[in-house]
């Protein structure tokens, strides 16, 4: 039996509700790892969320602190404290030996998520992705086939992380929030008024075309390294196969991240998962 256990009833709920692909991903990995799957994506929901519910950036460094902390007494043996994440996450790590590190990198950069300003460049903003959404790929990865991913796993992750980011240009933009890096701004005259404006725009639209290209890049580099994959290092990375039906939805629309289509989760979800399980390949 394994010593993760069940976890609270709550958490699938809510990953189903605020981080649907990756949690219907880790149903394709073996029931009795899913749980850690879950742990994992718990705390990456937990750490991702603290800009939206603080007022200030201390506010937002204590939250992040309390996950340090968290942390410190996981790794060095010390009751940990309970919490609906916290609590399944560190049998997690006992049991698949997940790295400090990996967990470590993904805080660290949610500590710059507090400053609220813009990456200068696409390569900052893909080393954010790195520690981010490919960091927790590579902690999911650790807990199914006892390594990272390589960098299959990087490319994947960030590919997906630039497709969030595209799909969630109206939620960040009503918060007045830009993730779209200076750099690309300036080359297509995109100014913080046309992206506060709420609606779409030839420069907006320009530049989500630059990002959605460099997601496509990315998974095709991905696919290069599929036979340097460990057995077992699959599951995570089927969300590639969602990522590109999201990149088609964005040129359909023009790069228009307000077209209800680019806004409509994937009805066919499950099917790609399932599919590419079943043909090995993300």
């Amino acid at each position: 039996m394994s010593h993760t256990g069940s976890p609270p009833a709550t958490l699938p709920l809510l990953l189903r509700r605020h981080d649907r692909d990756r949690f219907l991903a880790t149903l394709c990995a073996p029931a009795a790892r899913q749980p850690a799957l879950w742990a994992l994506l718990g705390f990456n929901y937990e750490i991702a969320r603290v800009r939206e519910i603080v007022s200030q950036p201390i506010l937002g460094q204590i939250r992040l602190q309390w996950w340090r902390d968290a942390l410190d007494e996981i790794y060095e043996g010390k009751p940990v404290r309970r919490h609906e994440v916290a609590t399944p996450l560190a049998a997690a790590i006992h049991e698949y030996r997940i790295s400090r590190a990996q967990l470590d990198g993904m805080i660290d950069a949610r500590e710059r998520d507090l400053a609220a300003e813009p990456p200068a460049t696409l390569a900052e903003l893909e080393t954010y992705l790195d520690a981010t959404s490919s960091g927790l790929l590579r902690a999911e990865i650790e807990v199914l086939a006892g390594t990272d991913g390589g960098e299959a796993a990087r490319r994947v992750g960030i590919a997906w992380g630039l497709v969030g980011l595209i799909r969630a240009v109206p939620f960040h933009a009503a918060a007045k929030v830009i993730h779209i890096p200076a750099e690309i701004a300036q080359s297509v005259d995109l100014h913080e008024q046309d992206v506060f404006a709420l609606r779409p725009s030839p420069p907006l639209q320009a530049a989500l075309a630059h990002l959605a290209e460099a997601a496509q890049d990315h998974l095709a580099a991905a696919r290069r390294h599929r036979k340097e994959l460990p057995r077992g290092a699959l599951p995570p990375l089927l969300i590639a196969r969602i990522a590109r039906h999201y990149l088609r939805q964005l040129a359909a629309s023009g790069y228009d991240p307000y077209t209800p289509a680019v806004q409509l989760a994937d009805p066919l979800a499950a099917w790609r998962l399932g599919w590419g399980r079943v043909i090995g390949r993300y």
